[in-house]
Order: structure tokens, then sequence, then C-alpha cells
């Protein structure tokens, strides 16, 4: 670990998450070989990619989105990189949520919690709901992603200034920090952007390209907002046959902060993370299962499988390029890369006791 990077003992466990530098972008990339590859050999790979673009006669336009991308990224990761292993949720919801609105409450009221289990909160750094999670959260436990927008999307006062604050040209950059960096999303209500969000991080989750995290669509004790979108979703995707039954497994409905917080939590009771290892995947487990639980999952969850079964073992040799997680137990299993929601039901059945 890097002499800047922040020191977990500090953190509460459920606060404590695996090394960003080695989480798989996309989620379903395989660790192929036991040894992680040279970092040189990726530059040299960039480093002939900028030849190729050269060579092709790259537009100026396209070369700026290009240059514009990298700088943008390579910022964000240095920004980010001292807090990787501390775990974060990212709130997203409208710019426009006033202070006295019960949403801007709500979400203030989410900050504070998930910051008081060691928590850090990204936002996108504006006002509205963005705001509200900062200022649940303060400053120290707050990392935002703004937007340069023509309007309304200055900085709040809470990270406005602040070095945890990194601003974007692109919408797609900023989306993909927003889902790297994180292990948790919350969606409050909110506009166009905020259906975006949500939908996009189901998307990813739902294709397998995104690992399995916690996803909570909160509205205030009185709102309907998400449960008529649940409505929707039920009715011309479910029974339209657009997406599997399963699929709403992916994400979590509710009015109630404290049942926000103790989804998130619950998610990484026993459950730790997960990895592609070749053909194989692994869920990373703070303990082992039972040996009835772990009969239980291979008569429940075999549909799942593409052969065998769900087995228990120790780290895997592909998987030596994290030594924090070699102490985990792990559950190793042949997956089908389809069913989505039913592996978010089986990662809800190991947490259960």
């Amino acid at each position: 670990m890097d002499a800047n990077d922040f020191d977990p003992q500090e953190l509460p466990p459920e606060a404590i998450g695996e090394s960003e530098t080695e989480r798989p972008q996309p989620a379903d990339e395989p660790i192929v070989e036991s040894a992680p590859p040279e970092k040189h050999s990726l530059f040299d790979e960039m480093r002939a990619t900028i030849d190729r673009l050269e060579n092709d006669q790259t537009s100026r336009g396209d070369l700026k989105i290009l240059s514009r991308t990298l700088l943008e990224l390579r910022y964000a990761f240095k920004v980010f990189r001292p807090y990787r292993r501390r775990r974060k949720v990212t709130i997203f919801g409208s710019a426009r949520t006033q202070p006295d609105h019960p949403d801007y409450q709500s979400a203030v009221q989410l900050g504070r919690a998930m910051a008081g289990h060691g928590w850090m909160v990204i936002t996108g750094a504006g006002g509205g709901i963005m705001e509200a999670g900062h200022v649940g959260a303060g400053k120290e436990a707050s990392m935002g992603l703004n937007i340069m927008l023509p309007f309304e999307q200055g900085a709040n006062p809470v990270i406005d200034g602040d070095p945890k604050l990194v601003t974007m040209k692109y919408f797609f950059t900023r989306k993909l920090m927003f889902v790297k960096e994180c292990s948790a999303v919350v969606c409050c209500p909110g506009g166009f952007g905020t259906l975006d969000e949500a939908l996009e991080t189901l998307t990813l989750m739902q294709t397998g390209k995104q690992t399995m995290l916690p996803l909570v669509l909160l509205d205030h004790p009185n709102g309907s907002y998400w449960s008529d979108f649940g409505k929707f979703i039920d009715r011309n995707l479910g029974e339209g046959g657009m997406i599997s039954g399963d699929d709403t497994a992916l994400y979590r409905i509710t009015n109630d902060v404290d049942v926000a917080v103790d989804e998130i939590l619950q998610f990484y009771r026993r459950y730790h993370s997960m990895r592609y290892v070749r053909d194989r995947l692994v869920f990373r487990l703070k303990e082992r299962l039972a040996d009835e639980k772990l009969a239980f999952v291979n008569d429940h969850f075999a549909d799942i499988l593409v052969k065998g079964s769900f087995e228990q073992s120790r780290s895997l040799p592909e998987e030596a390029g994290e030594p924090d997680l070699a102490g985990l137990p792990r559950l190793v299993f042949r997956f089908n890369r389809r069913s989505l929601g039913r592996l978010r039901l089986l990662i809800n059945e190991i947490n259960r006791d």
C-alpha cells in the first residue's frame, strides 16, 4: 500500500473494501495468469495506439476528445487513489431540490448515516440532492465529480475548493468514475440525468459489466417517484418480457433511509467482492459458509451454473495480485454469465442467517 493511501485500520470493518487498483473494468474481464501483467506492456500498447491514430490521420476533433478523456481520467484516478480501499456510496438526485424539501432531508440523513459507518459519499458536487449528501457526510467524508455546464452546476459549498473534487467536461468519463469507485449507489428523485444514471447502473449490472453492488432507489417518506417507476418496470418491462423476472432483484425501492442504509451494509455482511478467474466466478467472503448453507446454495442455485457445483476454497493462485484479500475464503463456481438477477439473489442468500 502506498504511503499516501488511507489507513484501513482507522475505519470500522464495514467501510473497508477491495483495492480499486485491482478491481477489473469491466467486471467480467477475467484474471488469466497468476502474476499481474506488467504495466510497461500496457503503456507500450497505449503508445502504439497513439502511433496508429497518427498513421490513420485522425481528425483534430477526434483527437481532442481522446486527449481530454485521457487527461480527465488520469487526474480523477490520482484524486481517488488515496481512498481506494475505503467504501463509498454514490448518491444521485436532482440539482434543483431545495433544502426544505423532504427529499433533500432524506439525502442529508443518508449521507450522515453512511459517514457514521466510515463510508465516503460521492455526488455530482452540485446543489440539490448532491449538496444534501455532502452536507450529511461532511467535508472529510465527501468526494465530488462536477460537470462543466453553462448553468446549474457550480460546486456546492461543502466540496468547493476541496482537493477531493474533480471537475470533468464529459458525462461519460464522469459516469465511469461514479460507478468505478463506489460500493453502492443510491438514487433520490431527479430529472433526466438521475434516470440516466439509475438505468445505466442497472444496465451495467444486468449485463455483468459492473461488479454487483446494492442499488437503492430512495424516496422521502411520503413520496411515490420510485414506486411509480417500479410499477412502470413491472408492467411494461417485466410483463412485456423485456427483462427477466429476477432482474428486479438488482434494485431496492424504499421510502425509509434506515432501510436504505441496512440494504447497503447487509450486502457486505458476509459477501465481500467478486472476480472472474479464467472461466470461474470467485466470490470472496468474510467468513466460510456453513455446510448446511453450502448445500442449500447447491440445491437452489444450480440453474445458474454452466457445469459443476459451488465449491469453497482458499484464494486461487491467479489472485496473487490482491494480497490484502488472500486470507478470505472463496466460493468458486462456473457461472453462466446471463442470470445476473439470480446472482444478486445468491448474494442475498449468502448474507442471510
